[in-house]
């Protein structure tokens, strides 16, 4: 008697669980990549995970810390590819919709976080989207982004004190 092997369902062969998937939204909603096109980063980031399967490489030794890094080198490809002024709005809707309280004061601080994050490098704003919106440790972000530790937390120093200059320059904070 033949024996069928059992059928996974499609949702097993995903390689980001529910978190992940959530953490890697919010990386790219963080980045500038608009409402729209989230769907398509996420898969995106799907799609290198099994690439990486493919290939025959072994997986992550942290995927969700390797996907929330993928997602934002995504989302600075993004970020270069469009002007920068075009995304603030939707910038500002994907931060309302992260459970932030609504009111004039949070829409005036989130867009000058928006308007701020706009403003730094490319490099420092990536750290500081990985280490306080993505949540990775300073060690991870180091690993996934072959830099050193202290490269890391040069650039995280970098940008908070540009972000809190911006906001204390906008009378914000």
């Amino acid at each position: 008697m033949l024996r069928r092997k059992a059928r996974r369902a499609p949702e097993d062969d995903d390689p980001l669980d529910t978190a992940q998937e959530r953490r890697v939204r919010a990386v790219l909603a963080l980045g500038g990549v608009p409402q729209a096109d989230l769907p398509d980063g996420v898969q995106q980031v799907r799609l290198r995970l099994l690439e990486r399967a493919a290939k025959g490489y072994e997986a992550p030794r942290d995927v969700s810390a390797w996907a929330a890094v993928v997602a934002s080198n995504l989302a600075m490809d993004w970020h270069r590819a469009k002007r920068r002024q075009e995304r603030i709005g939707e910038r500002l809707a994907s931060l309302r919709q992260l459970e932030h309280p609504s009111g004039e004061d949070t829409s005036v601080l989130s867009l000058a976080v928006a308007q701020g994050l706009d403003e730094l490098p490319d490099a420092q704003r990536q750290v500081l989207v990985l280490r306080f919106y993505a949540d990775l440790p300073v060690r991870s972000i180091a690993e996934e982004l072959g830099v050193p530790e202290g490269t890391v937390k040069s650039r995280l120093h970098t940008a908070v004190r540009a972000l809190r200059a911006r906001l204390h320059e906008d009378e914000v904070v």
